[in-house]
């Protein structure tokens, strides 16, 4: 799995680079194109290329934004998690500190599930009480330094994998009818246990998966039609007092579309730094020549971002130093 991220994050970036060379070649940074991208948030360790830490980017959120959440840091006692979680009520949802499209990513629903997870992973993790709210987004917000207000370019909608029942079939059953959730078949049945073979009632939904991520079986739909001033200023709220932040897809959950024009009831999971992509291209009804434009579009406000920080002398990562790290990440 993390090599297959890798894989995609270096082909986002040929991409990027073919796309932004002429640019970058006219504004006299051709030689640096490389590594460009790590200087858009120096406030996010290596721009959020790869291996940034969850917990440090959370912390620099305004609070009210956030959902309760807690760092568990590798090499503690179990009795010290649940002393930490204490003020936290079940379900929760647990998450490796670094990790990349949801890998290991885990609903909680009891001390026991809590147990198991944290025996399982002997790492840095991170703790959030879990938000119902029905809405989750991905929302795209960029900042050029040299401008007081930034804007949202793009929005998408998760749409949680699930199933219909039709009064006679199992989950099984209607999971293997639809392309999408047969995907998910043998995860479902080890999660689910007797339960995968349950009839849902004629025109019950069943929930199967409460992580909104696209490898785990979440659609993602075209949600631009949302983008409007309102939106521009809660962001700008949001995302300016995080300094040296620029470029990133702020993944959150809101009770209402109301309440997300009003700037409340808004909870932000994570914040994706450089590599975050406008997540509403995956819709499966977007054209793909347009998702390619969308891509350059971006890729293009990232080049300029860079190349408006270099201006102000905060320079990018050296590449060799990239390497180092996604070296150490790999154990090698």
């Amino acid at each position: 799995m993390a090599y297959k991220t890798l894989y995609l994050r270096i082909l986002d970036m040929v991409g990027f680079l073919s796309t932004t060379y002429p640019l970058l070649a006219l504004s006299g940074f051709s030689n640096k194109i490389l590594d460009l991208f790590t200087n858009a948030d120096p406030c996010i360790d290596y721009g959020g290329f790869f291996g940034e830490s969850k917990i440090d980017i959370l912390k620099q959120i305004p609070a009210q934004y956030l959902p309760q959440t807690v760092f568990i840091t590798q090499g503690c006692s179990f009795e010290f998690v649940l002393e930490q979680i204490k003020t936290l009520e079940y379900p929760l949802i647990c998450k490796p500190n670094v990790g990349e499209r949801g890998t290991e990513v885990e609903k909680i629903t009891d001390e026991k599930a809590l147990k198991s997870y944290f025996d399982s992973h002997p790492i840095d993790f991170i703790i959030q009480e879990y938000i119902d709210y029905d809405i989750e987004l991905g929302v795209l917000y960029y900042r050029l330094p040299n401008e007081e207000q930034g804007y949202v370019s793009s929005v998408v909608k998760k749409e949680f994998l699930s199933v219909i029942g039709d009064g006679t079939s199992s989950i099984e059953t209607l999971m293997q009818q639809s392309t999408r959730a047969r995907f998910q078949l043998e995860n479902m049945k080890k999660r689910l246990g007797m339960d995968f073979y349950k009839i849902p009632q004629r025109h019950e939904r069943i929930l199967l998966e409460p992580i909104g991520n696209h490898c785990r079986g979440t659609k993602f739909l075209n949600g631009n039609e949302l983008i409007n001033e309102q939106l521009h200023e809660v962001f700008n709220k949001i995302a300016k007092p995080i300094e040296g932040f620029h470029y990133g897809r702020f993944d959150m959950r809101v009770r209402s579309i109301q309440d997300l024009y009003k700037g409340q009831y808004i909870r932000v999971m994570e914040l994706n730094g450089v590599s975050a992509e406008p997540g509403h291209i995956y819709d499966p009804e977007y054209k793909l020549l347009k998702a390619y434009k969308d891509l350059a579009y971006h890729w293009r406000i990232i080049a300029n971002i860079s190349i408006q920080q270099q201006k102000l002398g905060i320079k990018p990562v050296p590449t060799k130093v990239l390497w180092k790290v996604i070296k150490q990440h790999f154990g090698k």
